[in-house]
């Protein structure tokens, strides 16, 4: 296996930021420092520290090294060919390549011999593929397309064509050709006229080793920069949860603790205000005592609030409405029955009534048991009355429109929906509907909550109002608005009467010496609780930076590079002898090869 694909079997473990490190340096010489500055970001964002651009890693890949070829394959290059959109170089040139010897290529400054050699290490993989291929500036940007050529080979003898596009992977059979100039090269001086020699690729390692020194110098600057100063916290510590918090902030502290102590609902911050005066309070017994009574006189209000106003509440009436509507329509249907009951007809009086509806009862009972066979009251003109047994003759239409009258009781009807209607209307006309607020209550409120106190006052006259307006709308059938509710003062007045027991009863706490202490313990963590919430944004930045600096500690472990020595010198035992270096070295002498020397083949 070749050095190069032991290299790229290694990156396969590597971190992916490791291993787009390597692809960087078998495509250039030297990294630039926008390749630090990405490797920094990309080193970074593995350990959890997000990239503004959002950079991804580009790992090395197997298309971008030579790919291995059998030592027994021969592989030509006879000629490049077809060559488009490489600077100004003409299109669908030939360009051949002896078999044996030298093919030199000459010609003027900017005839293009530096387009095919680009060209050239692109295609074979060349260790370096920092120069760009330019398109040709003489054509429109949209008439301008990838670079792309045509290369004659012949692989054991058999001619082939392989085409290479920039942007896609390069042939593999050309990837056997070796590329070699001054960008390529890779020569060492130790001392004047003594050179060592180190293959293709293991260099990387000593590329990689100081793209790794260079990042943890600037892991351990932007550490220094992220330093949390976290003296100005020290007030806050002491035996709450506040000050444990602010004790053992660390990376492990999230924001979400504490903005859990930060963050005081408005009850909690009422309560506070409350324990303060409290524990300053001289006599708080005495105090608690007066606040239970007020609250006991607001609670009253409270309750005749809510009892006055479910007396006409939009469930009362809802329920007069159907029962006034219910009469309505059972009276409207009475008196259209009763005309049409006796109109065209000379009826004895009482038709109708009572007695009447006796008598009619008791002959429907007989004609039932007297003509089994007939459907009552539809007897026929013939049959005998069921009462003067003569028979009916023109009785009988007659007696089918009592029928009729009786079955629908609309009188009966609506009897019983008055009846109804007055059962609920009576009691309600007759509610009282005052709250009892006196003016010493009513001042008390006042001082604490002026607005509620308003509204308190003013709900009576309200109360009063819809009662009016329901009576009137029994009445008249009007009742627009009326299913309304009122705006009742009863929960605030509630409220307020709580709120003033919670604060006798906080009082009361401190007149006794343990729940005073216990008190003065709600107190001190509330507290705590208050202050953190002034200086909360800073804990935030501090904890945000510490965090940081425990993610830059691990980058500073990723970046250690014993795993990299290590490699190297085991690929270096695999592939380069002591013999081989000493006989490279005595022929570079022998040659007279400078530094400076630049190689083609």
């Amino acid at each position: 296996m070749s050095i190069l694909q032991e290299i790229l079997g290694w990156t396969q473990g590597l971190a992916t930021w490791q291993s787009d490190a390597v692809a960087r340096l078998l495509a250039k010489q030297t990294l630039t420092a926008e390749d630090q500055d990405d490797l920094f970001a990309l080193l970074k964002a593995a350990h959890g520290i997000p990239d503004p651009k959002d950079r991804k890693p580009k790992p090395l890949t197997a298309d971008q090294i030579p790919a291995p070829v059998k030592a027994t394959t021969h592989v030509e290059l006879r000629a490049i060919k077809n060559m488009r959109h490489v600077n100004a170089i003409a299109e669908n040139q030939h360009l051949p390549f002896s078999a044996a010897g030298m093919t030199v290529i000459y010609g003027d400054n900017g005839s293009g011999k530096s387009g095919y050699s680009r060209v050239l290490k692109r295609a074979c993989r060349a260790r370096d593929q920092g120069e760009a291929i330019h398109p040709n500036a003489n054509l429109p940007p949209g008439k301008a397309g990838a670079p792309e050529a045509a290369f004659e080979i012949a692989v054991d003898g058999v001619a082939k064509d392989a085409h290479w596009t920039q942007g896609k992977a390069a042939p593999p059979e050309l990837s056997s050709f070796a590329i070699f100039d001054s960008r390529c090269a890779r020569a060492y001086l130790d001392n004047e006229d003594d050179f060592s020699y180190v293959p293709y690729g293991l260099d990387v390692f000593e590329g990689l080793a100081k793209v790794c020194k260079q990042l943890k110098t600037s892991i351990e600057t932007e550490h220094a920069l992220f330093a949390a100063d976290l003296t100005a916290f020290v007030p806050l510590q002491g035996d709450t949860l506040v000050g444990k918090l602010i004790a053992s902030l660390s990376a492990k502290t999230t924001i979400d603790q504490v903005d859990a102590l930060a963050t005081l609902t408005p009850e909690e911050l009422i309560q506070h205000v409350e324990f303060d005066k409290s524990l300053k309070e001289n006599n708080p017994k005495e105090k608690a005592t007066q606040l239970r009574l007020r609250a006991r006189r607001v609670a009253t209000i409270a309750t005749n609030a809510t009892a006055k106003g479910s007396l006409v509440g939009p469930t009362v009436a809802t329920k007069l409405r159907s029962l006034a509507d219910s009469y309505r329509t059972a009276q409207a249907a009475a008196a259209l029955a009763a005309k049409q009951f006796k109109e065209g007809e000379n009826l004895l009086p009482g038709t109708g009534g009572e007695v009447w509806r006796e008598l009619f009862d008791a002959a429907r009972k007989f004609a039932v048991e007297s003509y089994p066979e007939k459907e009552f009251p539809d007897l026929g003109a013939e049959a005998p009355c069921p009462l003067c047994q003569q028979p009916l003759g023109e009785g009988a239409a007659r007696m089918l429109r009592f029928e009729a009258f009786i079955q629908q009781e609309a009188e009966r009807t609506s009897q019983a929906r008055r009846i109804a209607l007055f059962a609920e209307y009576k009691p309600f006309v007759a509610h009282v509907l005052t709250l009892n607020l006196d003016d010493v209550t009513h001042g008390e409120i006042e001082v604490l909550d002026p607005q509620l106190a308003a509204d308190a006052k003013a709900f009576e006259p309200l109360l009063i109002a819809r009662q009016e307006a329901i009576k009137a709308a029994v009445l008249s059938h009007q009742w627009d608005g009326i299913d309304q509710a009122l705006i009742n003062p009863a929960a605030r007045l509630q409220a307020l009467a709580a709120k003033l027991n919670a604060e006798a009863e906080t009082l009361e706490k401190a007149s006794d010496e343990k729940a005073r202490a216990a008190l003065q313990k709600q107190f001190g963590e509330l507290d705590a609780r208050r202050r953190l919430s002034q200086v909360k944004d800073s804990v935030v930045t501090a904890v945000e930076k510490l965090g940081h600096q425990a993610k830059l500690v691990k980058c500073l472990s990723a970046v250690k590079t014993n795993a990299i020595s290590l490699k190297a010198s085991e690929l270096a035992e695999k592939v380069v002898s002591k013999e081989l270096a000493e006989a490279l070295n005595h022929e570079f002498k022998a040659l007279g090869v400078s530094a400076d020397a630049i190689l083609t083949s």
